[in-house]
């Protein structure tokens, strides 16, 4: 069978990559002694890449292979956490910006792609290292030149570069002295192998043998003698500039510290640095171009041993509907109100986490258009010293699923990629009716006409709301669902939702129902299948 980039097959590997990930962040961060050992590589990786995932949400498969790489590349550069993630996402840009151009992938498109993304790896990064992620995806790329070389298919291809990497990531204690005196193989490689791995088990069904984390070394303890003399303060943000303003950048902000990375082009740039001078960096930004999502990590509390035990955790969710407020009340959350009405304002988001009074805050948007205002909003709690993650949620019902994990005895970290996953897993759709003749994705529509929103797209126009709903559920693919969860709105029609369940039971048995009186406006329905 011909190797190509198609729809379904590209969003299974992202998420697939994704999962992998998440399975190995606890290990991975464990790993984590270089460039400072602040135990977040494996939580950074799989935020980057969740973030990618998450982005295809955004984008129909009509819509074309382009488009869906796109938006993960996108997704993948503007959500990039950490040093290692930020590579990360530049492998994975520099990758795609090869394969997803081939018709059919051949053995020699896998290998100029792994060059490409190589070679972009090591120019984004000021102070290449031997025995860190470069090293492994350097490694990756001879494997695979190797293989093609003796006349192998494009899937055997990708999984020589696998094991190459993982033979490399091995070796790379004996490169850096800081791994061996920790007794650990370098965590971003690590990662990369996660990845390579889950790639090569999508194309082959190949389960990946285990791969090296830990190396004996006598008479050490793994993970002591870890304390860092360097730059106090990791320091990233997003930057909109010409390409030709980089260089200029990168000079300005080298003599500034260390672990320098910019990635990024056509006026779309993620940067990285570690500095003791935070300001100065903001201000390089700042002359380059319009640096935004700017996040400041001091490293002094990880190198104290991370968060003190008793911290205080609040999660805040953005709501619509009495309903949904209550719900999301006895989960023990904020509700921060909004409706058609009165969206919500960056001072409203501003005042609503200024007012929990915690160390540490998870926010859910549950709007495309709240993510970046309330990350504007969280800067002000962070550069205060507050610990605040916001998770991409585009959909009530991602709120609620997140909330169903929630546990505020874990870790941090923990629970953000808990939620972070719960909420991704969610499929969702909607149920409205049109109020005036328009166009939609799913082609013109009239005013009464009942409208299905599936993934934030309009995907379906009819005139009877169970068939609709029907339509939104199959395309969410609650065949294979545990759960589906339905919210009515405040004009649900009655017996709408005993009408879902009743065909759920015949069609789908096996499928657990769950309904909620959430009373939000204009939506008839609110629809998440997990």
């Amino acid at each position: 069978m011909p190797l190509t980039i198609e729809a379904s097959r590209f969003r299974d590997w992202a998420r697939g990559c994704a999962q992998a990930l998440a399975a190995a962040r606890a290990e991975i961060d464990a790993l984590n002694v270089f460039p400072v050992p602040d135990s977040d590589t494996g939580t950074n990786a799989y935020l980057t890449v969740q973030s990618g995932y998450q982005a295809l949400s955004e984008v129909s498969d009509d819509e074309g292979t382009e488009a869906l790489v796109r938006a993960f590349v996108i997704g993948v550069l503007t959500g990039a956490q950490g040093n290692s993630g930020v590579i990360l996402a530049e492998l994975l840009r520099g990758c795609l910006r090869v394969l997803y151009r081939c018709e059919v992938i051949g053995p020699d498109d896998v290998v100029a792609a792994l060059k490409a993304a190589t070679t972009a790896a090591y120019a984004a990064v000021q102070d290449p290292q031997e025995g860190t992620i470069l090293t492994v995806a350097a490694a990756a790329t001879d494997g695979a030149r190797d293989a093609a070389a003796e006349g192998r298919s494009a899937r055997y291809v990708f999984e020589a570069a696998a094991d190459a990497a993982r033979g490399a990531l091995a070796r790379t204690p004996s490169q850096m002295e800081r791994l061996a005196r920790a007794g650990v193989v370098d965590a971003g490689g690590r990662a990369l192998v996660v990845l390579l791995d889950a790639t090569a088990q999508a194309l082959t069904g190949r389960i990946p043998p285990p791969a090296p984390s830990h190396v004996p070394v006598p008479g050490h303890e793994p993970g002591t003698d870890l304390v860092e003399d360097g730059p106090g303060y990791e320091v990233m943000y997003l930057l909109e500039a010409d390409d030709d303003a980089v260089p200029a950048l990168r000079e300005a902000l080298a003599p500034l510290g260390d672990s320098l990375v910019v990635i990024g082009g056509d006026r779309l740039w993620n940067v990285h640095v570690h500095v003791d001078d935070v300001g100065a960096a903001i201000e390089a930004g700042i002359a380059a171009g319009r640096p935004y999502r700017i996040q400041v990590t001091h490293f002094a509390e990880h190198r104290r041993g991370g968060a003190r035990p008793g911290r205080q955790r609040v999660v805040v969710s953005a709501v619509t509907g009495t309903g949904l407020a209550e719900l999301t009340r006895d989960s023990g959350a904020v509700a921060v109100e909004f409706s058609a009405g009165h969206p919500l304002t960056v001072e409203e988001m501003s005042a609503a986490l200024r007012s929990v009074d915690a160390e540490e805050v998870i926010v859910l948007p549950n709007r495309f258009g709240h993510v970046r205002p309330f990350e504007a909003a969280a800067k002000q709690l962070r550069d205060a010293g507050a610990r605040v993650a916001v998770l991409p949620t585009h959909a009530q019902v991602q709120a609620l699923a997140a909330l169903a994990v929630h546990d505020p005895g874990r870790d941090f970290d923990d629970d953000v990629v808990a939620m972070s996953a719960a909420a991704a897993h969610a499929k969702h759709g909607a149920l409205t009716v049109a109020t005036d003749a328009g166009i939609t994705m799913a082609g013109p529509c009239e005013r009464g006409d009942v409208l299905g929103v599936v993934n934030g797209d309009f995907a379906v126009i009819g005139d009877d709301q169970t068939q609709v709903a029907r339509e939104i559920l199959a395309r969410l693919d609650s065949a294979g669902a545990e759960m589906v969860t339905l919210v009515t709105g405040a004009e649900c029609p009655t017996g709408l939702t005993d009408a879902i369940c009743r065909w759920l039971a015949v069609e789908q048995p096996h499928v657990d129902v769950v309904v909620h009186d959430g009373g939000q406006e204009k939506y008839t329905l609110f629809i998440a299948v997990e």
